[in-house]
């Protein structure tokens, strides 16, 4: 069965090529991505949602009769997207970032993306300084690998690599690749470990020796999740370990407004009498969580655990005395 997204674009593809109205066991037998062992209430209340979510979307679906069974279609003359109006400044910081990311080595979706904003009326300029020249993705995997696993996330196939873990372990894992993410010049893999049975994200930094299974190459090895969103795989820098702890920051009255920006709806904000707020959040690495703060700084300070506050002033003092 192909997950609830895939579903979704091959039932809007299906309507828009029909020229008369289909029937809703019509859509099921065309191999949208039903399941084939479904019974028919169930399948009929998935098709409804469907429907729904399409129409939320914003395309216009029809209801005619075929004989005396509802039928549907989707009627092109009253679905458009509206128009994309940009102003000058936002214009510039497309071509911008779409030149330093088209123009770049090591993204691996370039072309895609040039694509895209040809759609929209807007050519990355040529001669921009590239993400990699910048330092963004200083050590970032050739796009092959990354091109590589996005591939396999695609056609859900199962992959194998060696991953080199914060403890400097070299441990050889096979996954089912859900999902890629960006953050701070990395990519991430988020993926089913096959082995320990949850879902772990996988520094592609740290991936060595990567193959995919070649057996049934367009044949999905596994299905993902349907309530898998890569939004909430994502992680701040701090949270990738094998040690979690709660850590509680607090943010200064000037810029407590910077908390809910920073924080990336992760962990919770507390608003204090004096205006200042209290996040909580759970951190793996106190290291990494007290370069945050200083990075993050000024205005930003450890409240707990012990280890964390010791942590980051045992790191200040370290840098105190060598600019002494």
């Amino acid at each position: 069965m192909a997950d609830a997204a895939e579903r979704l674009v091959n039932l809007a593809l299906f309507l828009a090529s029909r020229r008369s109205f289909v029937t809703a066991e019509e859509c099921r037998s065309a191999g949208l991505g039903y399941p084939d062992d479904q019974d028919t209430p169930t399948f009929l209340r998935m098709f409804e949602r469907d429907k729904d979510a399409l129409r939320a979307a914003g395309l216009v679906i029809g209801v005619g009769r075929d004989e005396e069974v509802e039928a549907y279609r989707l009627d092109a003359a009253a679905t458009f997207a509206r128009p994309v109006t940009l102003g000058a400044e936002e214009l510039a910081t497309l071509r911008a970032v779409a030149a330093a990311l088209a123009g770049d080595p090591g993204f691996p979706f370039g072309a895609d993306l040039t694509l895209a904003l040809g759609k929209i009326g807007v050519r990355p300029d040529a001669g921009t300084v590239a993400v990699s020249d910048l330092g963004l993705d200083a050590g970032a995997p050739p796009s092959p690998l990354v091109a590589s696993l996005a591939e396999a996330v695609r056609l859900r196939k199962i992959v194998a690599f060696d991953y080199t873990n914060s403890a400097g372990e070299i441990k050889h894992h096979s996954v089912e690749p859900y999902g890629l993410f960006f953050r701070d010049g990395w990519w991430y893999l988020s993926a089913l470990d096959r082995d320990l049975a949850e879902v772990r994200t996988y520094h592609t930094g740290r991936i060595r020796d990567l193959e995919t299974n070649p057996a049934r190459p367009r044949t999905p090895d596994f299905e993902r999740p349907g309530d898998f969103d890569i939004r909430n795989e994502e992680r701040l820098p701090f949270q990738y370990g094998q040690d979690p702890f709660d850590a509680e920051l607090r943010f200064a009255p000037d810029v407590a407004w910077r908390a809910a920006r920073v924080s990336h709806d992760r962990g919770s904000l507390t608003t204090l009498p004096d205006g200042s707020a209290l996040w909580r959040v759970e951190a793996r690495n106190a290291t990494a969580l007290a370069g945050w703060i200083v990075a993050q700084g000024p205005g930003i300070y450890a409240v707990g655990p012990d280890s964390l506050v010791e942590t980051l002033r045992v790191g200040l003092a370290r840098v105190a005395d060598l600019h002494a």
